[in-house]
């Protein structure tokens, strides 16, 4: 787990994250217990109240689920939706916007999967030595 929060964002939320992410590394695995609200709010120095914040999101969300008296277990195919979850994220935040830019600088599809390929770079440098050249 990140030891350091960051400033910019709810804690609760990169409580939440931070115990996404580890479920998604495979550190936190289906059926195990993960650390109670004590022990983030410890780990983090933080309110035990915004640890439980964090936790209780990802019950909400069926990614763990309690134990009475027992504590927090990460749920039966919670890896698999995390991954489902952060890919549409991902395709939101980066694709969608990284789409709409090059439609407005007429970059076909190709020559975008060519650029993501880090081909373009190889042929902008290679063009660029030629015209150096001359």
């Amino acid at each position: 787990m990140k030891p350091t929060l960051d400033e910019n964002k709810p804690i609760f939320v990169q409580i939440a994250e931070n115990i996404e992410d580890e479920i998604i590394k495979g550190n936190f695995k289906e059926g195990e217990q993960v650390p109670s609200t004590n022990q983030f709010a410890a780990f983090y120095h933080i309110n035990p109240a915004t640890a439980a914040k964090g936790i209780n999101r990802l019950v909400d969300e069926g990614i763990l689920f309690k134990k009475r008296g027992i504590g927090m277990f990460v749920a039966e195919g919670a890896r698999v939706k995390l991954i489902r979850k952060r890919k549409q994220e991902f395709f939101d935040e980066y694709v969608l916007p990284m789409l709409q830019e090059a439609k407005k600088l007429d970059i076909g599809v190709e020559e975008l999967i060519s650029m993501i390929k880090g081909e373009s770079r190889t042929e902008q440098k290679g063009a660029t030595e030629d015209d150096g050249q001359n």
